[in-house]
């Protein structure tokens, strides 16, 4: 998540989890940070001798790969159109991929490399020399959505399709068979994430009032949840590792809790009838809490407890 406009003057330009969310990475002014998420402790840091900042950072795992992409402020280590594929252990960018426009985001496994550009998604061979494979056109898509499953048993790709609101999945390991094409939202998506096994997709649009999951299998809405009734801007979706939970961070400073498999447990209207707005009989979080000072953040569960829940700035 970009968070260069964030108000606390700390250097921090860029914040994301690693593909299990045991980690997080902090892009800053200087350099990047990797932290564990529980226990927090901070693991990895390296700053450039010679400055320069990153405006997004993609872990592989817990692995000595990272994904760098500069930004378009000043003092960037990168321009924002080239992805440098650094090595922790030597220290060292030892892949460098450049691109006609911005980079808007980058989701590594172990032999792939995708880039979302503006309009276009494009996938490599995670070599020494990338090798394109795939390119797959999308509807204008400023936030980089685009989500790969880190499943060795499932390559899933999921970015959004060429309409708004709709979104794509290709399974990268037999895409002679096609995409599958969910019409998720009316309007243009905001955010979009996967579970760990990659059999579920969950969806927001940019109005942020309803998320929705789909079976990646065939594109069939299992299930839709309300944060609330006014517009929010998503900023971040995750399941729990059985994909039981789910968690819905925005710009209202709150972070809603989900029950998937259980709908009894979330909260639901008590005019749930048959003759009123289908707003009535809506599935609402069965917990919220805030985030001080409104703060924008991202939102995981832990690995060791599946219902403890973690908060980033």
């Amino acid at each position: 998540m970009d968070v260069s406009h964030n108000t606390f003057s700390n250097g921090l330009l860029y914040i994301g989890f690693n593909q299990d969310q045991g980690c997080f990475v902090c892009g800053t002014e200087n350099g990047f940070r990797v932290f564990n998420c529980d226990p927090l402790k901070e693991k990895e840091r390296h700053d450039f001798n010679d400055g320069g900042g990153l405006g997004r950072v993609e872990m592989l795992f817990r692995c000595n790969y990272l994904a760098l992409v500069g930004h378009c402020g000043p003092r960037a280590k990168y321009p924002p159109n080239k992805v440098m594929i650094w090595d922790d252990l030597k220290k060292i960018a030892v892949i460098e991929m450049e691109f006609s426009s911005t980079v808007r985001s980058v989701k590594l496994r172990r032999d792939r490399i995708v880039v979302a550009l503006e309009t276009m998604v494009k996938v490599y061979t995670f070599t020494q020399t990338p090798q394109q494979l795939h390119v797959f056109e999308t509807y204008p898509n400023p936030k980089g959505l685009c989500v790969l499953c880190p499943s060795s048993t499932n390559s899933l790709l999921a970015f959004p399709g060429q309409n708004a609101g709709q979104v794509e999945i290709v399974d990268l390991g037999n895409t002679e068979k096609g995409s599958t094409t969910v019409a998720a939202h009316e309007t243009s998506l905001s955010c979009i994430s996967m579970n760990l096994q990659g059999t579920l997709l969950a969806t927001a649009s940019e109005k942020g009032t309803l998320i929705r999951i789909f079976e990646t299998f065939n594109g069939t809405m299992v299930n839709e949840l309300r944060r609330g009734s006014h517009a929010a801007l998503i900023y971040c979706i995750n399941f729990n590792h059985d994909s039981s939970l789910l968690c819905v961070s925005s710009d209202h400073g709150t972070i809603h809790i989900f029950a998937v498999d259980d709908h009894k447990k979330n909260r639901q209207s008590s005019l749930g009838v048959s003759f009123l707005p289908k707003y009535f009989s809506s599935k609402w979080s069965f917990t919220k809490f805030q985030v001080a000072g409104n703060a924008p953040c991202l939102c995981a569960f832990g690995s060791s407890d599946p219902h403890s829940v973690i908060g980033k700035l």
